[in-house]
């Protein structure tokens, strides 16, 4: 079988389990071994060879296409001047548009690929034909942003000339040089779409390409260059792509094609199960994907069907209950992410060690139950479809851009549909059956699924300036929140100032934000409705409105020189300005001491609490003061970033000893001084906790006797100096305050030890386990996230304690620090 497969619009764009197998083993090879490398190396050569022959195949199954667009072009062009024309010159250059050029580009591609196949050889070159095709994929751009009109001026000149609806359903293309008679008969429809199709399916060929080329291969860098702009490409349209590969299951003359999928956690009677739904142009279908039982090909069980002019988002009875969302607890999913965390561990260390594979198979395994398991029990924002005969079904995702994408994409479907209708079981029983061809999402997110070469995403801090936006059609109260990716699914990290009655806010505003293998940034914009008239019921709870979504990739190689990048992103004719930059783990590790010791930021607590002739430093007792006055039923306080400059005006004003700096605090925002009490425990030139001591808590916290742990940590706390202690004791008890408004706050214990732990506790940069000079400064390993956890669990086992006992001599001294 070929290791590539050819461009029907109904077969599966992945390798069968088979081919796949021999592609993994090829790769995962180890070049250490010399014996046991050589016979692969020359597989692997040999493979190369194969690929290259089912990429020239598909290419000219293309170029056959692509003429058979051009062939009733030159006549039409032609009878574009006379008297009687079939279409205007306008017509032709909509549909039309690019076809020509792209064309040029692919018959250059394949004269240059052809002989270098015929004259094969180990070290033949071919990199440089992939680099130049990849250079051109903007021609592509322009012919993704043309094709819904060119679609919508095919079908209006279809319906007004009988001669052009007669010629675009009736488009021959010849089917291969070996048999250069035969000829198959194409729709207009069809053949327009194999270009969005190529364009889906280029990553694909790269990838398979790369893996059969040794990285001494001169065609290696060429390759990677090639699949960057690729992917980098793929991703900025990836969204605009809209899947129509028609399905064989409807009678002949109907269209139903399938828009959208994806994987979903459904709540049924309470429990949380996994589902791939898929939305059809006429439909909406939940199913269940079976389990793959000795080697058979994927199957699906259809759970249930709503016809699109049935399904809506409103209760059907207002006094129908809604679901209660069973919740997992914060410690229960940090757990899961402990063990993700340690068996990536193990599976790079099985690899380092060129340990059996026998090994390696058992930990992914693991890896990717625990996987599958966070991913079902993480999400918990309803998303909710309702069936005008009755029934209501609940989903729960992460994101509200997912659940936005959705109902924009099923309304925008629902315009087009009219009668509703019911499938017979044959019928329900071909649609399901389809869903394996034509789905798009293949593989449950997860990080198991993804190649070896794949990006394992970014750790360390993204900091976000959100400038303006503009294009607005009317005057609104406007505010953005983002959202990062972390372990599979989204979460939100910020939100900017509402700016009211305005078409063009300017909010300026910057937020740091903290990032855990995350690969993407996602913006949404939304109307905030003060008037609870204008609030619109869906989902049984009362929403502000959004007004845009947005996304951009996190690129490791974009982001590594660390200088601020300014980008706009577009969304419904709305663009939002940002700029970003971002510092890795290792990089944000380094505490830089303050050089003016007279201020407090960057100065040791001892220095600052002896000139102050206090306990606990005046910042820290301003900041909790502040927060206990009104910040307590702030949802997301220390969550949610507070705006950078607000930040970096009060950090000055308590650097030079500000006697307004009081006045300046009542008129903030409560989480800019959430901030800056973060930023204060976080540019201490040491942690609180100590460098000295961080290695004994984080082996404390992992011992197994319960009795052990509590005495080990009791005796590590004690033993901080004093202004560290008190300090902490302090800052415990304000925080504790905090999680008993969780109902309201949704700050829990964990919550806030997430926010802290690592701030508080650092290892020094002697101890910590990342690489002084790493090679890769950005993508690490998954022991800084074991570290992080380590932090997390520490800080949370404090607070979890009722009471501190403290001996005699600091009694008195935490008693006089909580008067100060």
């Amino acid at each position: 079988m070929m290791p590539y497969i050819d461009d029907s619009p109904s077969s599966s764009p992945h390798l069968s389990s088979k081919s796949r197998g021999s592609r993994d083993t090829l790769s995962s090879g180890s070049l250490e071994s010399t014996k046991s490398s050589e016979p692969d190396l020359e597989k692997g050569l040999e493979m190369r060879k194969w690929v290259l022959s089912g990429i020239l195949a598909s290419e000219e199954t293309y170029l056959s296409h692509l003429e058979a667009l051009l062939l009733p072009m030159k006549p039409l062009k032609a009878a574009a001047t006379t008297s009687q024309p079939v279409l205007t010159s306008q017509q032709i250059e909509t549909i039309f548009f690019k076809v020509p050029e792209l064309y040029e580009i692919h018959k250059e591609f394949y004269d240059g690929l052809f002989p270098r196949v015929q004259q094969w050889s180990h070290q033949q070159r071919v990199g440089d034909l992939f680099q130049k095709l990849a250079s051109q994929l903007g021609v592509y751009r322009a012919f993704v942003d043309n094709y819904e009109v060119a679609m919508e001026t095919a079908e209006k000149c279809c319906q007004a000339n009988a001669q052009f609806a007669e010629i675009s359903e009736n488009l021959k293309a010849r089917s291969t040089k070996e048999s250069k008679d035969q000829t198959t008969k194409n729709s207009l429809e069809t053949l327009l779409y194999k270009p969005v199709d190529r364009v889906t399916r280029s990553t694909l060929v790269l990838h398979d390409l790369l893996k059969h080329t040794p990285v001494s291969h001169p065609d290696h860098p060429l390759l990677q260059d090639a699949l960057r702009i690729s992917q980098n490409f793929l991703s900025s349209i990836n969204e605009e792509i809209t899947p129509r590969r028609q399905s064989m299951t409807v009678k002949k003359g109907e269209h139903r094609q399938l828009l959208k999928d994806s994987f979903m956690v459904e709540l049924v009677e309470g429990a949380r199960k996994l589902r791939h739904v898929f939305l059809f142009t006429d439909l909406f279908l939940c199913a269940k994907l079976k389990k793959q039982i000795g080697g058979k090909s994927q199957q699906y069980d259809c759970k249930w069907y709503i016809p699109l002019t049935d399904l809506s988002f409103q209760m059907v009875d207002e006094s129908e209950a809604v679901p209660n969302i069973p919740l997992v607890p914060d410690e229960e999913l940090d757990a899961m992410k402990i063990k993700i965390s340690q068996i990536k561990n193990d599976i790079q260390r099985e690899k380092r060690a060129n340990k059996g594979s026998k090994v390696i198979e058992r930990l992914k395994k693991k890896l990717s139950e625990q996987e599958s398991l966070l991913l079902l029990m993480s999400p918990n924002m309803a998303f909710r479809v309702h069936n005008r005969n009755g029934k209501s079904y609940t989903f729960l995702i992460s994101s509200d851009y997912e659940r936005a994408e959705w109902r924009e994409n099923i309304r925008e479907q629902q315009k087009k549909c009219f009668k509703s209708f019911s499938l017979t079981s044959v019928e329900l029983q071909m649609l399901t059956n389809s869903c394996v061809k034509l789905q798009t999402v293949h593989n449950i997110p997860l990080t198991i699924n993804k190649e070896d070469d794949e990006s394992p995403g970014l750790y360390g801090f993204l900091n976000v300036i959100v400038h303006s936006a503009t294009g607005f059609k009317q005057s609104s109260n406007l505010y953005c929140t983002l959202e990062v990716d972390s372990f599979g699914y989204f979460v939100n990290k910020a939100k900017t100032r509402v700016y009211r009655d305005t078409t063009e806010p300017n909010w300026n505003e910057e937020f740091e934000i903290e990032l855990e293998g995350s690969q993407t940034l996602r913006i949404l914009c939304y109307e905030k409705c003060y008037n609870k008239t204008k609030l619109t019921k869906e989902d049984g709870e009362s929403t502000d409105r959004i007004m845009g979504k947005g996304q951009i990739q996190l690129d490791p190689q974009a982001l590594q020189d660390k200088d601020w990048q300014r980008t706009v992103i577009s969304m419904n004719g709305v663009e939002v300005k940002l700029s970003v930059k971002f510092t890795s783990r290792e990089f944000s590790l380094k505490r830089m001491p303050s050089r003016k010791q007279t201020g407090v930021f960057g100065v040791k607590i001892a220095i600052v609490t002896k000139r102050e002739r206090s306990k606990v430093p005046y910042i820290v007792r301003q900041c909790v003061e502040e927060i206990e006055r009104r910040g307590m039923e702030e949802v997301g306080i220390y969550r949610v970033s507070g705006v950078a400059t607000d930040i970096q005006a009060l950090k000055a004003a308590f650097d030079v000893n500000n006697k307004d700096v009081s006045v300046m605090m009542s008129e903030m925002d409560v989480n800019a001084i959430a901030g800056t009490l973060k930023l204060y425990f976080r540019e201490l030139p040491e942690p609180l906790f100590t460098d000295e001591l961080y290695p004994n808590f984080a082996e404390g916290i992992a011992l197994s006797d319960p009795v052990a742990k509590e005495s080990c940590m009791l005796n590590l706390l004690l033993s901080l100096p004093e202004p560290n202690l008190v300090t902490f004791l302090f800052l415990l008890d304000h925080l504790k305050r905090v999680a008993e408004r969780e109902g309201v706050n949704k700050m829990s214990l964990h919550n806030l030890a997430t926010v802290f732990g690592p701030t508080l506790l650092r290892p020094s940069e002697k101890d910590s386990k990342i690489p002084a000079n790493p090679t890769q400064p950005i993508t690490m390993t998954d022991s800084w996230s074991l570290e992080v956890m380590s932090q997390v669990q520490v800080l949370l086992y404090f607070l979890q304690l009722e009471t501190i006992p403290t001996p005699d001599s600091k009694r008195q001294s935490i008693l006089f620090s909580t008067e100060v």
